[in-house]
This record gives structure tokens, sequence and C-alpha cells, in this order.
């Protein structure tokens, strides 16, 4: 399906790739290599710095396994984790467990981020590339659609992304962009940098311990309490093999629509610019030192991930509908959003990312 012609310089894109039997798109210019599955939820599981060859993506020890190739029930209680590899993940239209809405069984975090996408390139030249995906989920009657591009000169990838009821009923949905950062990136720690005025700790889960902060306890963004009362800077991810801790939360009451991750040791980042009232939460979920053994960890694992969404808590649709954040959408509507992100060097702390995908903040 690509268009024009082969060439080694300026953007491009590529669909001459299959990785373990999945379509896969590479779209790149001289600064980013971004690494699209097509046929695993559109799932972006590189998106590579070149001037520092570095990947900000978590990549999982399991490696990329084909869900096509799996077990045919794929929608009992967890195939995401059964199949999780890091990466970027469109979720829709829950977010946590396994959830029944309205007869169907949505499996954990639902069905789009684990089902083929179809794709067309729409552009390929060296002055910009843009791809289009799209899919309809197996169990609820939603249209997704994503529009990805590059343009030469930015490591900023332009997301642009569309979900249609095209049911003839009202539904209710969860959208969220589960991003997953890890090593080498994470190596030396790293910052965060969000305009959030509140943060929730998610509550007490069986065997998720030990937590960073008290289970199910508000604060001020970015000072949390501990579970022993003392303060707690969540805007600070330890180093590699300094803190044992799993931890889940969210960022509330945003003031603006973006995030910034920083390596100071390394002086590089990532940023993400988004709509804040579309997505209204950033999930912050993290599984530091290899502290979580048994399934599907397996004491092997050291992430963090930064996640906008629509709605909160990561405990399936229900509650989200229950306690008012989850999103209505009549039949026939449609929800529009946008999307930048972009690789940084150079600063130390962040204090804005704009659509563009220009960073501001403190020089390193």
């Amino acid at each position: 399906m690509s268009l024009g012609r082969a060439r080694n310089h300026g953007c491009r894109i590529s669909d001459a790739w299959h990785v373990n039997g999945l379509r896969t798109l590479l779209l790149e210019n001289e600064l980013l290599r971004v690494t699209v599955l097509v046929d695993r939820g559109s799932d972006i599981i590189e998106f590579r710095y070149k001037p520092l060859d570095l990947d900000f993506m978590y990549f999982s020890p399991a490696g990329i396994r084909n869900p096509n190739r799996g077990v045919p029930s794929a929608f009992t209680d967890s195939p995401f984790l059964d199949y999780y590899l890091g990466g970027w993940n469109d979720i829709l239209p829950s977010g946590g467990p396994l959830t029944l809405y309205k007869g169907a069984a949505l499996g954990q975090h639902a069905e789009i981020s684990l089902i083929p996408w179809e794709y067309a390139i729409d552009l390929d030249t060296p002055e910009q590339v843009r791809a289009r995906l799209w899919v309809r989920p197996l169990r609820t009657p939603f249209f997704v659609e994503k529009t990805l591009s590059l343009e030469p000169g930015h490591a900023a990838l332009h997301i642009h992304e569309r979900v249609t009821n095209e049911g003839g009923e009202p539904l209710h949905l969860m959208w969220g962009q589960h991003i997953a950062f890890g090593r080498p990136f994470l190596e030396e720690g790293a910052v965060i940098d969000a305009p959030a005025k509140r943060f929730i700790a998610h509550a007490a889960i069986d065997g998720y311990e030990p937590r960073r902060f008290q289970p199910g306890a508000e604060s001020a963004w970015p000072t949390p309490l501990s579970p022993a009362g003392e303060v707690v800077d969540a805007g600070r991810v330890p180093a590699y093999g300094a803190e044992k801790a799993q931890e889940l939360g969210y960022l509330a009451e945003l003031t603006e629509g973006w995030y910034a991750i920083t390596n100071q040791a390394r002086q590089v980042g990532f940023g993400l610019s988004f709509d804040p009232r579309r997505f209204r939460y950033i999930w912050l979920w993290q599984q530091l030192g290899d502290v979580a053994g048994g399934f599907p960890w397996w004491a092997r694992t050291h992430t963090v991930a930064l996640e906008p969404w629509t709605s909160y808590p990561t405990n399936g649709l229900n509650e989200a509908i229950a306690n008012g954040t989850a999103v209505p959408l009549a039949a026939g509507e449609s929800l529009e959003t946008s999307l930048c992100a972009v690789a940084y060097t150079g600063l130390a702390r962040v204090s804005g990312v704009n659509a563009r995908g220009q960073v501001t903040g403190t020089p390193a």
C-alpha cells in the first residue's frame, strides 16, 4: 500500500515490514523513528530519538507476542496482560479489569489494543509523511480512527484521533493513551513535570505492594504522603535499583494539557501535548526495581507510565459511569482530539509542551 518512491532522505514511511507475523509501519525523519504494530492495536513499540539512539518506550522482556496466534478466547480475564509488550497502547472503551457492559464482556483494558487495525499511507513525501489507521472493535459498535504524521527537522509525532458511536443507542466509554517508559531511558531515574493540582492514590489492592504513597489518599501534586506518613516527591522517579515499589495514582485538576518526563543525567526527555478538556486525568503507574513477582511481571519489570485518560479509576467502565467520569456518546456522535509527542534535550525541568511540540523549561 506504499505511495511514492523509495528514498534515503527527508521524511520516510514504509509498510514493508512484519514483526512476528504482524504488519508494521515505520515512520522516520532525521531525528525520530516511530514503529507501529498495525496488526496489534496499532501499538507504538518504538519512539527512538536518533541523535542519542535512545528509545523512550518500555519494552517487555517477554518480547512481541502475536495475539492472533494465541488463545482464541481473547476477552476472558487478562488478555492485555498476556500479550503486553510495553510501548504506547490506545485503550477504549474500558480501562481496568474484566467488565460486563450492556451484555459485552470487556477484558482487561478492553478491545482495541489487541486486534488488527487497517491502514493507508496517505502522504509520502520528503516534506511530510502521514498514515491513517482505523479499527472497529469486536464487541462494541465504535469506529476508531487515528492519523500519524512526521515533518522534517522536528522530533515530534503528530496524532489526530476520532471515535464514533456507530450503534443505534447511546454508549459510554473510557479512552486512554497507555504510554509506558523504560530502560535505558529510566536507568538513572527521571523527573515528571505536569500542570496538575491534585493527586489521588489508588485504593489498596491485594498483593500490590510495597506502595510509595498512602493507598486511597488525596493530596496536592506532587506531594502525597508515604504509607509511613512522610511527604514524598511523586515527581521524582528513582533510578533503577534505588527503590522497589509498585504504585498507581491519578493526576487531576489539570490546568493545561501536557506532561514531560526528563532524564536529567542524560539531559533528554519525552513530552506530550493533549487536550485537557478531553483527557482530564493523567494515570501514573509504576513498577520499580523488578519488585513484582509472579504473573505477569516475574520480577523483571522497571517501568513508569504516564497516561492521559478521559476517566478514572482503573476499575472498569461501570465504575467510571457511576462516578460521572465516563464519556457519554450518543448514537452517531463522534469525539475528536489531537496529541503531539516530542523528544527534547538540554532541559532540567519543563514548564510547557505545546501542540506543535515546542518544549519550554529550565536549561540543564
